[in-house]
């Protein structure tokens, strides 16, 4: 039987969160360039970032270009109200990667406990599939097509649910073109 990995992190919320993204489960922390969220040097959520925000895809990297600047991307977060966290508590992983495909969640996070902490959260943003469907288990929404949302209600609280492409390199999508979906998301909810 193989075995039950736990989350490393704990949910990155600043005090004014405004939107949360939810990913699946992060890699093997043997592919980590930081201690933080899509932490894979060669996934692109950083540079999706960077090219929305600051027109330059690597605005998030450090000086050698080698890994990403965490001090940086978690001061930008800060100062703009997401927050991160993962859909998967617990995981066991049937291939060594993190691809969603081989990726078995054994607990789900408690969501409701993530919300009650971030009253201002008016969004949930899952970046994936697998964070899709676990988020779908929970909130009372139909699953939105990709680029697009659909509403749930959250104790009286109206809240949008997101579904973004994977920033994996592996998702069959250009940088451009995944960074043009992100960017409408961004519009519509205000903060860019």
């Amino acid at each position: 039987m193989k075995d039950i990995e736990y989350h490393p992190l704990p949910f990155f919320l600043p005090t004014d969160t405004q939107m949360i993204m939810l990913g699946s489960f992060p890699p093997k922390q043997e592919r980590w360039s930081m201690n933080f969220f899509y932490p894979n040097f060669q996934n692109d959520m950083w540079r999706i970032f960077g090219l929305i925000f600051f027109q330059n895809k690597d605005h998030f990297l450090l000086a050698n270009k080698k890994a990403f600047n965490e001090d940086l991307i978690k001061e930008f977060l800060t100062h703009k109200g997401i927050g991160l966290g993962d859909t998967a508590k617990a995981i066991i992983r049937h291939k060594d990667n993190a691809s969603d495909n081989f990726l078995e969640v054994v607990e789900a996070t408690d969501l409701s406990l993530i919300l009650k902490q971030i009253p201002t959260c008016r969004a949930i943003i899952t970046t994936g599939q697998k964070a899709t469907d676990t988020l779908i288990s929970f909130v009372n929404t139909k699953e939105p097509k990709i680029g697009d949302f659909s509403e749930f209600e959250f104790n009286g609280r109206l809240m949008r649910l997101y579904r973004m492409p994977s920033s994996s390199r592996a998702y069959p999508k250009s940088l451009s073109g995944k960074a043009e979906i992100y960017q409408t998301m961004f519009e519509q909810l205000g903060l860019l």
